[in-house]
């Protein structure tokens, strides 16, 4: 049995990269690569500002509730987890 990520099937994604091979064609892939990744970055980064910036203000103001913050940083990394694990193995299909 294939392993299913995000609902979507190994042959799924062979499919979707093959279209996107012949959307922007071979030569142009490493660009979006490129563009993809620097997005994600810049989303992580500004998540990170976002968070450092909410604990800030909270303890600030004496309002930090440690175990809601924990339970919020055990989801957050369920979801970077879940994102590396997505894509770790895009990165294995090229």
């Amino acid at each position: 049995m294939q392993p299913i990520l995000l609902f979507i099937g190994g042959t799924e994604i062979v499919f979707i990269l093959f279209v996107v091979v012949l959307v922007f064609g071979a030569d142009k892939l490493p660009e979006v690569a490129r563009g993809l990744g620097k997005g994600m970055r810049t989303l992580k980064d500004a998540t990170n500002d976002i968070k450092h910036e909410v604990t800030k203000s909270a303890k600030e103001s004496d309002l930090v509730d440690t175990d809601a913050a924990k339970e919020i940083q055990e989801e957050i990394n369920k979801v970077k987890d879940d994102l590396e694990d997505f894509t770790g193995s895009v990165k294995r299909k090229m």
